[in-house]
Parts: C-alpha cells; structure tokens; sequence
C-alpha cells in the first residue's frame, strides 16, 4: 500500500545535497575505510558490510553539509563526519540485536549473518574507533558533545526497552525516547560543525535545536513508515515495531482513540509472544479508521517547521537553501 511518495523536487534535494557533497562525501569515506583496516578479518567484513548496506549517511551529510554552509574551509569536518558515521553505525549494531531484526534496509542484519556477540563487539569497536578520532581531532568542546550524546543515546535505548508493551505510555514519554535515541545525534551532528567554524554561542545553539527538532521529526516518520510505507521501498517488514511490541507514536494514538473494546483486544495483541499478519492487519485497519497516519506526518511537518526556524538567525543563501531542501526530503521520504 503506497501512501507516502516523494516528488521529483523532494527526490532531487537528496540528489543535489550528495552532488554538492560529493568530494566531501568521499573523504569521509576514505576515513571509514582507513580505519576498517585492521588485523581482524571479522572486523572489516562486518564493518564493511553494515557501513556499506545502503543507508543514506543522513548523520555525516548533515555536518559536511552544516559546515560548508558556514563557510568552513579545513579538513576537520571529515573526521567528525567519520565519528558521527562510526557512532551511528555502532548503534545500529547493537539495535539489531537487542531487537533480534533478521532484516535492515532490504538486507540480512549482520547479527543475523555473523551472531550477537559479533555485532556487539564489533559495534563496541567502532565507538572505540569513533573516541579515537575525536581524541586525535583535539577539540575538547567536541569529544564533549559526542561524549554527552553518547550517553543519552545508551539511555533513550533503556528507556525504549522499559516501555516495550507499556500501553499507558503517552505521547510526552514517547518524544523523550525519541529525543535521546535520534535527536540528540542530529542535534551534535550539526553542533559539531559548528565548532570548527568559530560561530557565536547564540548561532551554536540555534544549530543544536535544529538537529535536534529534525531528529524528532525524522524519526516520527520513521515509526509512522513502519506501519504505512511500501515494504519494497523501504526494503523493512511492515509492523516490526509491532510485533517487537514497540510503543510509537501510530500505536500510542490509536489506543488513546480506540473504544473500550478496541482498547481491551489492543491489550490482549501487545501481550501476545507472536503476532501474526491478520493481528498487525487488524492494528494498521483501526489507525485508518483514527486518521493516525495523516496526525503522525501532521506532527512531524510541525517539529520540520521548528527545525527550519531554528536557522533564523542565518542570513538566506544558496547553501542554506539545500539544507532547507533537505529537510523537506527527510519529512517526505519513503524509506
């Protein structure tokens, strides 16, 4: 079922951002690469395997892009780019087992091809290798950031899993989750940035709440994707979150919404140990019926809005246009 679609103008932000990037891009994968090469096969087939498997580097295309609309000119960007990659790639890593996922992006996970004691550790080796590029960066302001974001991430993946199946969870619990799990690593992505090219303290904090109101954004669209997205385009089962017994924001309005019955049978299905397609069936028909989808992409767009508000204080130019652009494609996409 094909509900959300991007336009051309939406696809073509993706595309002008990554030509824009391109050399950038390329420099940040030489740095991953570099440091994939080690004396451990398991480690570089890993890496190479989860860093390579189609993701879009949202994350790093966020701080060469921040950077390059500031007007830095340095080499740094890269590097912290490359940390930002390593951080995220590690927390997918550990996502995957903790959620024993079989399947990311169209692709078999690795702890599904190598185990969950290979995932872990090769995850606990890329944080390493992320801390080791900051430490030889210098800058203490930044493996500040990374260190705080480092921590909130460990503790939003707690409390996510504290919430598995907590029907009662209201809409305010589910953005903390989400702030510390998503936004806060947007949010440093572009602080960063803004670090190394010497800014005031007002416009480095206006570039914090930008990242972190898109964070929020992003991933309100993605749980919203789980339930209502094409399983072809987005290479994920539909309703994983479901059958993990995941609260997000789809599932947490249409039990608000649902009559006493619905509430009753939404109960008996969260408690199930396998929920089967009729059951998921079933959930996607009454979020229908509750208009979730259209609330969802409403709340979403409203936490986009903020985000490009939080550039305000940046005069207008080309460059600050595509991360406009880019925004917009995040909030649109299908995947």
């Amino acid at each position: 079922m094909k509900i959300i679609n991007l336009s051309k103008i939406e696809k073509n932000s993706f595309d002008e951002l990554t030509v824009w990037l391109q050399k950038d891009l390329n420099s940040v994968n030489k740095i991953i690469e570099k440091n994939l090469e080690v004396n451990a096969p398991l480690i570089t087939k890993l890496s190479n395997y989860i860093v390579s498997s189609g993701g879009k580097r949202i994350r790093p295309l966020l701080t060469l892009a921040t950077a390059k609309f500031l007007g830095y000119s340095g080499k740094r960007h890269h590097y912290l780019a490359a940390v930002i990659e390593f951080i995220h790639t590690a927390t997918l890593l550990h996502d995957d087992v903790v959620d024993n996922s079989k399947k990311r992006r169209g692709k078999k996970t690795a702890n599904y091809i190598w185990g969950n004691k290979s995932s872990i550790l090769v995850g606990d080796f890329l944080l390493s290798k992320a801390f080791k590029i900051l430490v030889e960066d210098g800058s203490l302001k930044c493996i500040d950031i990374i260190s705080k974001v480092s921590e909130k991430i460990s503790f939003g993946e707690v409390k996510q899993l504290m919430a598995v199946g907590n029907l009662n969870l209201n809409e305010s619990d589910y953005l903390e989750i989400i702030n510390f799990k998503t936004a806060e690593l947007f949010s440093a992505s572009c602080q960063i940035a803004g670090e190394i090219s010497e800014i005031n303290d007002i416009k480095k904090n206006s570039l914090k709440n930008f990242g972190k109101y898109l964070g929020v954004a992003y991933q309100i669209v993605d749980d919203t994707l789980d339930y209502f997205s094409d399983e072809k385009l987005s290479g994920k089962e539909i309703g994983n979150d479901f059958k993990e017994h995941k609260m997000t924001l789809p599932l947490i309005l249409v039990f608000n919404r649902s009559n006493k019955k619905e509430k009753k049978y939404l109960e008996f299905l969260i408690n199930k140990n396998t929920i089967s397609n009729n059951d998921l069936a079933w959930v996607i028909d009454k979020m229908k019926r509750y208009n979730v989808l259209n609330d969802c992409l409403h709340k979403a767009r409203h936490f986009s809005i903020m985000a490009k508000d939080s550039l305000g204080l940046f005069g207008p130019n080309k460059e600050k246009d595509k991360i406009i652009d880019f925004v917009d494609f995040l909030i649109h996409r299908t995947s």
